[in-house]
Order: C-alpha cells, then sequence, then structure tokens
C-alpha cells in the first residue's frame, strides 16, 4: 500500500529481492497541476508498469475493500505513505502483520510530515523505521531503523530521496527477518514522542523578524513544496535556498535588502541576515538570487514582506 514518490522504491525493492505482490493498493487518481488533469498516482504508474494487479478504494473501511484483501490472502502487508487510516480488521489479516515504513526515527517525529519537521527543528540526524502497525498513529512496535544525517545542504526533496531509498532497503531486510521469525520487535516510548502535522500552504510564508538561523531551516523545510515564500512588492516570490549569515547591517529592518551581488542578494532577518541564492517569481522558473535581481529590478533598500493569510502561491507555481 503507498501513494507518493516516496513510496516507489519500496514497491521496487520489494519486486527486486523476489516478493510476490498479491496486489498494490494506491489512492484515486487526482486531478493535478493547472489543468487539473486526472493523473494515477506514482506508486500506481509502477505497479502498471510492472502488471500487478492494483486497487484503489475510497475507503478501506469499505467492505469491498476488505472482501478483496481477504480474497488475496497476503502474508503480510507493507504500508509506505499510502494516505488512508488502516482498520482493525486489516491490521489483524495478514500473518505477519502490517510493516510500515516511516521517515523519522520513531518516536520522533510521528505523523505525516516528519521530514519537513526534522528541517525546521534544525535537527543534525533523522532516519528512517520500520515498525509493526496498530491503531494508533505512528504508535507500533519498532522493528528496524536506520540513521541518516541531515547535511547542511539538504531541503525537504534531496532529503525526502535519500530516505526513501533507504527506507526501501530497510523494508526488504525487515521483510527477510519477519520470514525467519527473527525480526527484532520494541515498544516506542511515548514519553519521547513528537508530532509532525501535515504541511499546509499557509505554513510556508517567510516572516524576516526571525532569526537568520530559523529562515534558513524554514526554506530548506518546504524546499520545493510548497515552497518558503514573501512578497516583493505586489510579486508573490518563492525562495528556494539562502544561507544564513551572522552579520547585521546596523539600521537595517527586518526583510530589507542590505546587499546585492554575483552571489544574489542579502536581506535582514531579525538577527543576522540571510543570503538569497535562489527563489522562483510568479509563473516562472526557479532562477538564481543574481538573474532576479537582474530581471526584476532588485534594488538595496527594497523591502521582502510577509504575505497576508489565504494570498499564497498557488499549486501552478
Amino acid at each position: 500500500m503507498g501513494t507518493p514518490d516516496f513510496a516507489v522504491p519500496s514497491l521496487k525493492a520489494v519486486m527486486a529481492a523476489g516478493h510476490t505482490v498479491v496486489g498494490v493498493f494506491t489512492q484515486p487518481d487526482r486531478p493535478r497541476g493547472r489543468g487539473h488533469k486526472v493523473v494515477p498516482s506514482p506508486v500506481k504508474q509502477v505497479a502498471v508498469e510492472a502488471g500487478l494487479p492494483v486497487f484503489q478504494p475510497r475507503r478501506l473501511r469499505e467492505p469491498d475493500a476488505l472482501e478483496t484483501l481477504c480474497s488475496l490472502g497476503p502474508d503480510v502487508i507493507c504500508v509506505v505513505a499510502y494516505g488512508q487510516i488502516l482498520p482493525k480488521a486489516i491490521l489483524e489479516l495478514p500473518p505477519l502483520g502490517c510493516v510500515n515504513v516511516h521517515a523519522s526515527l520513531l518516536p520522533r517525529w510521528r505523523g505525516a510530515a516528519p521530514i519537513q519537521a526534522a528541517l525546521l527543528a534544525g535537527d543534525t540526524v533523522t532516519g528512517v523505521t520500520t515498525m509493526l502497525m496498530d491503531e494508533g498513529l505512528d504508535t507500533g512496535d519498532i522493528l528496524l531503523q536506520r540513521v541518516i544525517p541531515i547535511e547542511a545542504g539538504d531541503d525537504a526533496g534531496a532529503l525526502h530521496d535519500r530516505l526513501a531509498a533507504a527506507g526501501a532497503d530497510l523494508l526488504v531486510e525487515t521483510l527477510a527477518l519477519l520470514a525467519d521469525g527473527r525480526a527484532p520487535r520494541r515498544p516506542q516510548d511515548d514519553a519521547l514522542a513528537t508530532y509532525a502535522p501535515k504541511v499546509e500552504r499557509e505554513q510556508a510564508a517567510l516572516d524576516w523578524s526571525q532569526p537568520a538561523g530559523r529562515i534558513f531551516n524554514h526554506v530548506r523545510a518546504y524546499a520545493p513544496w510548497p515552497g518558503a515564500y514573501t512578497l516583493h512588492g505586489e510579486r508573490i516570490l518563492k525562495v528556494l535556498q539562502v544561507e544564513p549569515l551572522p552579520d547585521d547591517v546596523p539600521g537595517a529592518v527586518p526583510g530589507e535588502v542590505v546587499v546585492v551581488d554575483e552571489r544574489g542578494f542579502v536581506v535582514q532577518a531579525g538577527r543576522g541576515t540571510v543570503l538569497v541564492r535562489r527563489v522562483q517569481p510568479p509563473g516562472g522558473a526557479p532562477m538564481s538570487g543574481r538573474d532576479y535581481v537582474n530581471g526584476y529590478r532588485l534594488r538595496t533598500g527594497d523591502r521582502l514582506t510577509a504575505v497576508q493569510p489565504g494570498s499564497g502561491p498557488s499549486d501552478g507555481n
């Protein structure tokens, strides 16, 4: 069971390891992009290419979904970013249980957006966990974990890809141990749990009154989607890559452009300054900060300001 790009390496790894995939459950096809064209999920595309049977129930609690799963008779159900809660009847169906791949070192960052949460918090390490699912939110017993360092140059996109690959390897290792009856199992310590709720577009709005280090974490947590954003004049500008700098500019206010040079442009933060290296203007492609300066006449003394709630960029940008 899986839906987005994060789940694709796991499906491919399970197939490559020689396991028999009796069925692939994924979310229904949905409209995406500016044209709202209905497209299949990344997992469905891979499954169809591999000739695997695909099932797309709107709700797993519907009787037909449970009947279908029962007829398939899986030994184990692998769940990777599926997007639906599994009811108790399904959790209890496979003899070896339901195994989930989660993109954090549980119990830290339970929930829908562990990658963004780790970057926002300034974590220096994260990882992947396989666990036996129960009825709670990412509360099941831990099977295996793998630690992944967070590099200074990582954003959510780069970290997503590394964790997806690591999760696929860990899932194959977990399945082998389960089949042999040798899988380790330990309960989570709920006292150490932290939570990572679903990312909403409004959360990505930039607040230049924050310290430079926090702005740096904010930008990389929301790159490439939804993209941290600010207002330049009347133009909503996505900010995709920045570098925190320690020095303040005397007399400058948060959001003020204080330097324009070959590197891009520097903005005063609440404490320290921020070098903006990569941006995306409305309706345009990502570009360097320097190209934005040249193309949109950004000047020293210009102010970047907060976007009012509900006025953020659309999916098309």
